[in-house]
């Protein structure tokens, strides 16, 4: 009874994952049609539509966690291709799940453990503390009688949940891609794989407590940071055992100023801790936002939660050195070539484009004077990247999403303790030392001196080569493309009725085999329906095609 019910639960989910796919793509090409002309009224209403959307995903996501939830997760750190109102809706996502039955979590831990589970504990507290789409948490006291500790068991069966999940979501990414433009400019396939990468690590609780163990020894010098103990012993791919933190969370100014906490040191260690990982190679914390991030009552600040890291590899800092340099040396060539290495840039986007528009980034906030403490600057600037994310095809890995998502959430967070912070004032010894101070400086001026007169050189040759390209080459290019444009418009109707119809045959085989003769019923009619769509959009899409030859 278990078992089916699980499998009617997963085939509800998969069709929910569908269908809001479906729709979505539905409501943004009815949106397109009848709004051909872009001004601020049709961006205003663009908004508010996916505001729309992005709430009911967020609602869905939240009954029924899972995949879903961690996909809403995912896609609020991809500033690369997400809308703005999008990510600022799913950024809200709160992991937070019904809990499970007692009795699952129970047969769990006696389960790993192979004994009885109050032959470990002497105590276990329930209903749980926490609950999330991934585990469940607990307080307990060990046998000794004296350590206090947190369990975070998996939910039962999560992990069948998330692997069905994922073939659902295959066939997400796959809509997108063949009804989408954007499906042609993301390199979804890659995507898809960071995702079920990264969802998969967080269900293995060994890799999360590598990653620990990983942060205690990196920061095992740094006392004003506390890494909670875990007891290894107890520690499986289900089952965590951590030390239990008394605390609040970092934004706390009132538990601050009970136990006479200056804010500012706060910030500064806050500052000094995240600053180390983004700069050097080595894993970071890639989910730093405020309850992951405690303050104890002597001022000592606790990280916890490492399910979600991310990594800075050697050759990242290589690449993040040799952008700041380009920019500074005036060098947009090698900014693109650095971006290349990086494989930010898919095959499709126009790089000269894209050098235009970063070099008019930089140089609006060369030509004024930026003050990082005003948060309007700091969202202006995130507006900015995003705009020339949208512009071009670019995607980001998952590792860099990860980092510039943790470090937008720590500015934030900074911003909240201390609100007087001045990010430039502690980052330059950092960003000195990081560089490899004089010898560094003494490169890049060589550099620009050297690089000077590209941009003398290039002028001519990009005149020249737009000369040549011809005004009768242009409109034939704006009339092939319009060709395409109504090409793709009937594929896309073709493909859609053809889903549709899949899918109402699916309903109606799914109805005479439960009985339900009125899903069978409705599920004939659609299917009847769909198919003389069908029929009408392909006579129309052949005989455009007739018209061409």
């Amino acid at each position: 009874m278990v078992n089916k019910r699980l499998k009617y639960n997963l085939g509800y989910r998969c069709t929910v994952m569908v269908w809001m796919t479906l729709k979505f793509i539905m409501q943004i090409y009815v949106f397109h049609f009848k709004n051909r002309i872009w001004d601020d009224q049709t961006v205003a209403k663009w908004n508010c539509l996916v505001t729309k959307m992005a709430t009911e995903y967020r609602e869905k996501a939240g009954k029924l966690g899972g995949v879903l939830i961690k996909v809403g997760q995912f896609l609020s750190t991809r500033t690369d291709f997400m809308p703005d109102a999008f990510i600022k809706e799913l950024s809200e996502l709160v992991d937070r799940v019904p809990a499970m039955p007692y009795s699952y979590a129970r047969s769990i831990l006696e389960e790993e453990w192979g004994t009885s589970i109050y032959d470990v504990v002497e105590e276990i507290q329930t209903p749980s503390i926490a609950s999330a789409s991934i585990g469940e948490v607990y307080r307990a006291t060990l046998k000794d009688g004296k350590t206090v500790v947190a369990i975070k068991v998996q939910r039962h069966r999560i992990s069948d949940v998330f692997h069905k999940d994922f073939k659902a979501l295959r066939i997400v990414f796959w809509l997108i891609e063949t009804l989408t433009t954007f499906g042609k400019k993301a390199d979804l396939p890659s995507l898809y794989r960071e995702l079920v990468t990264v969802m998969n690590r967080e269900l293995n609780f060994e890799q999360e407590l590598s990653n620990a163990l990983y942060f205690q020894e990196r920061f095992k010098d740094n006392t004003s940071i506390h890494i909670p103990f875990y007891v290894e012993e107890l520690c499986t791919r289900k089952i965590l055992v951590m030390e239990w933190i008394e605390g609040a969370k970092i934004t706390d100014l009132s538990f601050m100023n009970q136990h006479q906490i200056d804010p500012q040191r706060i910030a500064k260690t806050v500052f000094d801790f995240y600053l180390e990982q983004f700069l050097q190679s080595g894993k970071f914390h890639a989910d730093p936002h405020a309850g992951n991030i405690l303050i104890r009552t002597d001022g000592t600040v606790v990280i916890i939660d490492f399910g979600m890291i991310g990594e800075v590899r050697k050759q990242d800092s290589h690449y993040f050195k040799q952008l700041i340099h380009s920019i500074i040396v005036d060098d947009y060539d090698k900014v693109i070539q650095t971006l290349d290495e990086m494989n930010f840039i898919l095959p499709n986007a126009d790089r000269k484009k894209l050098k235009r528009i970063i070099r008019e980034t930089v140089e609006m906030y060369q030509t004024g004077t930026v003050n990082m403490q005003d948060t309007h600057i700091i969202e202006q600037l995130k507006e900015d990247i995003r705009l020339i994310l949208h512009e071009q095809p670019i995607q980001l890995s998952a590792e860099y999403a990860y980092l510039g998502r943790a470090i937008s959430i720590v500015i934030g967070i900074l911003i909240a303790i201390y609100p007087e912070v001045d990010l430039q004032k502690w980052a330059t010894p950092k960003f000195k030392q990081w560089f490899g101070g004089k010898r560094f400086a003494e490169s890049m001026y060589t550099d620009y001196v050297k690089d000077t007169i590209k941009p003398i050189l290039s002028y001519p040759q990009a005149v020249l080569n737009w000369l040549e390209n011809g005004e009768k080459q242009r409109q034939w290019e704006k009339q092939k493309q319009q060709r395409q444009q109504k090409h793709h418009y009937f594929i896309i109707l073709e493909v859609l009725n053809v889903t549709f119809l899949l899918v109402t045959l699916g309903c109606m085989s799914v109805g005479f085999y439960v009985g339900l003769q009125l899903m069978a019923l409705i599920g004939l009619v659609s299917a009847s329906v769909f198919a003389v769509m069908l029929i009408i959009v392909i006579r129309k899409h052949y005989k455009m095609i007739q018209s061409l030859w």
